[in-house]
């Protein structure tokens, strides 16, 4: 057995142990320290380890253990794409477990927590190093058990609840269509390991069947629209560090499992793949973020914010595929290359900004934005921090979402050389709609931070707030730390990817490292290059000189007033702009087609002293088209299949009978 194989094997059994301890002792006054110190110890060696390997480019490693099916084992597997997503999966656990050392503290039932988090990180960890289907869907399977059990940690609230059993249903549809996928790829030898399942090359039907189960099974658990509406219920439900950790880090551990068995297992695809999962892609990025501008409570609207990533990392795979598939290898690395550093930010700043909505919910009790405001005087520190989150998910330079997003665009700008016309079509499209939903980002973050933090607080309990622990502070300053540093130091990040690139598309990047002026260069200098450390030497010049000059030479001509209150004399918290109205603008233009919105309002007769009211109506189409007709007929088949539970014993006997003599003449007639 590999030496490095074998220690990251150790991680996972680690994680158990210590999953167990948390059972035994999570009672304790001293628990949380203990289990988050060991989790964070664990995820830590395992994350150097992973990386060394990614750094150093050390190929390919294997292990068998004789657990799992008789006479076949578990099968692991250690190459440059199981390295890089073992990074992403062990930096959020060691980023996560230092946040929980603080925010832990304040969990009301810690022993619904923690025994279900070192087992969550363990389950994650095995699907990236399973090299069989049995393993990997074993390990699938584990790591939605132990998530859904995180999300079930407040059991008492009905919403939680409900988000907990559409989580689970969403979930075991998910591994029914991975468990029909890996059937096909295994074909008629019904081999599981996933060596045999490279050399297999299925025939097209198959090959896009199995593709379209990917979608289902992996875009399930990622949320790809319509097969998202666990996700805004499940990841608000959790405790804010798992819903960072299942947003930023679980949704990748789908992604991983999508590429592992499109790109790698698969074998060539067709350009036909690549419009599909464009159209997906693009099509879940703008509905994500509308869904995400609608919101008022602060830890759903992250999560459709996720909805939105997860649509432009697929775009991405998309336009991959559609490259691969026209022997593009080039361009096929930008686009792959594009879609993996995309997981590596959102994994940075989706993580700070669920974090820093703890910090909100620790220090005010609060999520409702309609509630908050002014933290910005009272979280000085959070309220900086989760500022960098927002500039950084808002894909403005010269932090990390820019640096990954303009890769994208570089990729979509390849695509007149494709030679499908559907394509050359398809793509700008695709394009305009990956624009559309960073526009719309934007805003979206815009009325994050103002409503949260600025303008004057609107409860009592904003007023009482105050800065949350130093465990919690660390762990979100080191997060935006690598928001910036990946900014500003792109080319490090995508020479890294080159060991992953270059098995699974036949090409990498240019080294980007040798630019000068540590400037990235995707294609050529005569086509396209960006320097973020530049661009942070002028923004930082460039303010500070803005700011001297108006303290120097303006401040003479500063007045003070009185705010203007809308008429009122008195001006009142409420009569700031709310979450709500913020997004009505966008609402309108829309809310048509997206929501099926409508607007209804309620004017007193002329006279009265009763207010006008203003009603907003929204659905969730993809809710109501897909899930509401299936839950109906379920309900409908239970109810009428009710009253069997209440048969004597002579008229269950009767049924067994008739059920016996049906299954006898099927197979009297069967050929």
């Amino acid at each position: 057995m590999n030496s490095t194989v074998a220690l990251l094997l150790c991680g996972p059994a680690a994680f158990l142990a210590s999953a167990i301890m948390a059972a035994a002792a999570s009672r304790l006054a001293a628990a949380t320290r203990l289990v988050y110190g060991a989790t964070l110890a664990i995820s830590a060696v395992l994350l150097v380890t992973a990386a060394s390997h990614l750094a150093g480019n050390l190929g390919e490693a294997s292990a068998t253990l004789p657990l799992g099916l008789p006479w076949t084992g578990a099968r692991f597997r250690l190459d440059g794409l199981s390295a890089f997503f073992l990074v992403v999966v062990n930096f959020g656990g060691t980023i996560t477990s230092l946040y929980g050392l603080g925010y832990g503290r304040h969990e009301s039932q810690p022993h619904r927590v923690l025994p279900f988090y070192p087992a969550f990180l363990a389950g994650m960890n095995l699907v990236v190093l399973a090299n069989d289907a049995f393993s990997f869907l074993l390990s699938w399977e584990f790591m939605s058990l132990a998530s859904w059990a995180l999300v079930m940690a407040h059991h008492r609230d009905e919403a939680n609840r409900r988000a907990g059993y559409i989580y689970l249903v969403m979930a075991s549809f998910g591994t029914m269509a991975l468990l029909l996928a890996f059937g096909l790829l295994a074909g008629p030898a019904g081999t599981y390991a996933f060596d045999a399942m490279r050399t297999a090359h299925p025939d097209r039907f198959a090959a896009g069947a199995v593709l379209v189960l990917m979608l289902l099974g992996a875009g399930s658990k990622a949320g790809l629209v319509p097969l998202h509406a666990w996700l805004p219920l499940a990841h608000p439900a959790a405790p804010s560090h798992v819903s960072a950790l299942m947003s930023g880090i679980m949704t990748k551990v789908a992604i991983y499992g999508f590429i592992r068995v499109v790109f790698d297992l698969l074998g060539e695809p067709a350009w036909w793949s690549g419009v599909a999962v464009l159209l997906i892609g693009g099509v879940t990025a703008v509905l994500g973020i509308l869904h995400a501008l609608m919101e008022k409570d602060l830890k759903r609207l992250l999560a459709y914010s996720t909805i939105e990533n997860i649509g432009v990392i697929f775009a991405s795979l998309g336009l991959a595929l559609a490259f691969k598939a026209n022997a593009m290898p080039s361009a096929a690395a930008l686009a792959f290359t594009a879609a993996l550093f995309h997981v590596l930010n959102h994994s940075f700043f989706k993580s700070l900004l669920f974090f820093g909505a703890g910090a909100v919910l620790s220090a005010t009790g609060e999520r409702d934005m309609e509630k908050l405001g002014g933290l910005i005087h009272r979280l000085p520190v959070t309220s900086f921090v989760f500022l960098i989150g927002c500039v950084s998910i808002s894909a403005l330079p010269p932090f990390n979402g820019f640096a990954s997003e303009w890769l994208v665009f570089q990729a979509i700008l390849r695509s007149p050389e494709l030679p499908q016309w559907g394509l050359k079509v398809i793509v700008p499209a695709v394009g305009g709609m990956l624009a559309l939903s960073a526009a719309l980002a934007a805003a979206c973050f815009v009325k994050t931070f103002g409503i949260t933090f600025l303008g004057r607080a609107r409860s009592a309990a904003v007023e009482r707030a105050h800065e949350v622990d130093r465990w919690s502070l660390a762990a979100m300053a080191v997060l935006a730390a690598f928001c910036l540093l990946a900014g500003i130091l792109p080319g490090f990040v995508i020479d890294s990817l080159s060991t992953v690139t270059l098995p699974l598309v036949g090409e990498r990047m240019p080294v980007q490292m040798a630019q000068p002026w540590l400037s990235i260069v995707p294609i050529a200098e005569s086509r396209s290059s960006y320097n973020g450390l530049l661009v942070l030497v002028f923004i930082t010049v460039s303010a500070s000189l803005a700011a001297f000059f108006i303290h120097r030479f303006a401040s003479h001509a500063l007045r003070r007033g009185i705010a203007w209150g809308c008429g009122f004399p008195d001006a009142v918290p409420a009569a700031q702009y709310t979450a709500v109205s913020f997004a009505q603008p966008i609402r309108r233009v829309f809310g048509g087609f997206a929501f099926r919105s409508r607007e209804t309002v309620d004017m007193p007769a002329p006279g009265a002293l009763e207010p006008a009211r203003l009603k907003v109506e929204m659905h969730d189409v993809a809710w109501e088209v897909f899930y509401q007709p299936i839950t109906g007929a379920i309900d409908f088949a239970t109810e009428r299949l009710n009253h069997l539970q209440f048969l004597t014993i002579r008229r269950y006997l009767t049924l067994v009978f008739l059920y016996l003599v049906i299954l006898l003449l099927v197979l009297a007639l069967w050929p």
